[in-house]
């Protein structure tokens, strides 16, 4: 039996592939220098599957566009053209319903950060500096060609629950692990523009910076209690929470999954935190009370991890220290509360509440083991 599902999604895959190169990646090349818009029509061109159109400016390509039977599925985008600029124009492209999502590669000789990150805040999938090589922008191509597919799953996902609504929350259901978008709160980028953001910073030196991580407390507890719905929208206050409290900063920060944030802080003061613990939990319940929910909620915030790497690789691995930091300090509270359950009157109401939900916790699982809603969502 499992022999005839493997070969059964084998053969799938293979019907998807089929697919996919009956169906062109098309994509759109805006530069006003003729010399590139030729190299990259030609190098793309030569790339198998790829139908490629161009345009010399922000004009000649909202033309292209409008004329254009369907919608294109990338955007390579240079920022400096006369008139409207590259940033000017993808802001333009993101206020339209075919091309919100689709993934846009900025193009640049400019290596300076503010032209980074306002390509970034302006909705930028990834970004690729000039003299660019050719191995390079296949690999970025094959990888804006995957995420435009997934995201083409996702919207056609979230249509298939527009149409069934009294089956929303279910079909919204994810899990707990997964990198859910915002796109409603200042500064907050997706999963992989943020990866694609902390590379571009690492490929130009450019890192004066530290790594925090902000973690909902026994945010795992607060999923299986939760609906889908709830649970996104704790995580959605969060993360309004830490753009208001650091509103004052020069940052970016992503939501990772399993109720964790990651934030990069430029040019940070020594002596200052990212953001105050007490002060970002003030914030946050307050959003919650505004929003009619009763219970409080804690977000936990790591120690800075610095940033001043040379490579991807460290810049990477101090995201990843950054998140070590916030678990170690989560662990370290379940545990004193493990170790002395008797000193519940002594808590925080915080904690307190904790200890009683995983005390009703334990009772549901000695119940109902994995039946319950606990073990099936």
């Amino acid at each position: 039996m499992e022999l005839a599902n493997k070969a059964t999604e084998r053969f799938k895959e293979k019907l998807d592939q089929r697919q996919r190169r009956q169906s062109p990646f098309r994509v759109l090349v805006v530069d006003d220098e003729p010399s590139i818009l030729e190299l990259l029509q030609t190098a793309l061109d030569n790339f198998e599957g790829y139908e490629v159109s161009i345009a010399g400016s922000a004009a000649a390509a909202l033309s292209t566009i409008d004329k254009a039977a369907k919608p294109f599925d990338c955007i390579l985008l240079d920022i400096q053209m006369p008139g409207t600029n590259g940033i000017e124009l993808l802001r333009a492209l993101r206020q339209m319903p075919d091309y919100e999502d689709a993934p846009v590669i900025m193009l640049t000789a400019m290596c300076d950060r503010k032209y980074v990150d306002d390509a970034f805040l302006e909705g930028a999938t990834d970004y690729i500096t000039k003299p660019f090589d050719f191995l390079e922008l296949r690999s970025r191509m094959h990888s804006a060609e995957a995420l435009m597919r997934e995201r083409m799953k996702t919207r056609k996902s979230m249509e298939s629950v527009k149409a069934l609504q009294d089956e929303l929350d279910f079909n919204m259901q994810f899990s707990f692990e997964d990198p859910l978008a915002f796109d409603d709160v200042e500064r907050l980028l997706r999963y992989v523009e943020f990866d694609n953001y902390i590379a571009q910073l690492s490929r130009g030196r450019m890192f004066n910076s530290q790594a925090v991580a902000i973690k909902l407390y026994d945010a795992s507890f607060l999923y299986d209690v939760s609906t889908s719905s709830e649970f996104r929208r704790t995580i959605s206050d969060l993360a309004k929470a830490i753009a208001k409290c650091a509103r004052d900063k020069d940052f970016m920060f992503s939501y990772r999954g399993s109720g964790v944030f990651l934030a990069v802080e430029h040019g940070r003061d020594p002596q200052q935190e990212f953001v105050g613990e007490k002060r970002l939990n003030q914030i946050f319940n307050s959003i919650l009370g505004q929003r009619g929910v009763a219970s409080t909620q804690r977000a936990l915030v790591g120690e800075g991890v610095s940033m001043r790497s040379l490579s991807k690789s460290w810049a990477f691995a101090a995201l990843k220290r950054a998140v070590e930091s916030a678990d170690a300090r989560e662990r370290q509270i379940l545990c004193k509360l493990d170790e002395d359950p008797g000193d519940d009157l002594a808590c925080a109401p915080e904690q307190r509440d904790h200890m009683r939900r995983r005390v009703y916790e334990k009772v549901l699982f000695e119940l109902f083991r994995d039946e319950t809603y606990l073990g099936t969502k």
